[in-house]
């Protein structure tokens, strides 16, 4: 949650290594429901880092974040503003959630995180899945 060098870690991968082997009880909840495609057929990264944060899951597909808040949360308000409009500047989409509503209201979630995923442009498809004209090829300067 806080940039990877405060804590001395050279890469914030290290980081969200570290992060993904302690998780809370609400994000290890969480990440059965929407792990492996299960929610929407959603591809979810945990623990992802973007720019000098560490989000709980990322779908980089959407550009959606999902965080999971704890109590501490609700001491450290502006700096979670000030992720949130990072992260918008980024490009990204925010969704909070408390410990607390992952905890005694999956359903109730995962129905939002749905919601918000319908709501949102659907992304664009893979150039080489869709057969698009580009090629390694031409973009090293071979035209073939």
């Amino acid at each position: 949650m806080n940039n990877a060098s405060d804590k001395g870690y050279s890469r914030p991968t290290a980081r969200s290594r570290e992060l993904r082997c302690n998780a809370t009880e609400a994000e290890r909840k969480l990440w059965q429901a929407i792990s492996a495609r299960k929610l929407a057929g959603v591809r979810f990264n945990r623990q992802f880092p973007v720019g000098r944060y560490i989000c709980d899951f990322v779908s980089r597909e959407y550009r959606l974040a999902i965080e999971i808040d704890g109590g501490q949360h609700a001491l450290a308000k502006g700096y979670d503003e000030r992720r949130t409009r990072f992260l918008e500047a980024q490009g990204y989409t925010v969704i909070r959630f408390w410990n607390g509503e992952v905890m005694d209201n999956l359903d109730g979630v995962l129905t939002r995180i749905e919601q918000t995923l319908s709501d949102m442009p659907s992304p664009g498809p893979s150039r080489r899945r869709e057969g698009s004209l580009w090629s390694p090829a031409r973009s090293c300067g071979r035209d073939f």
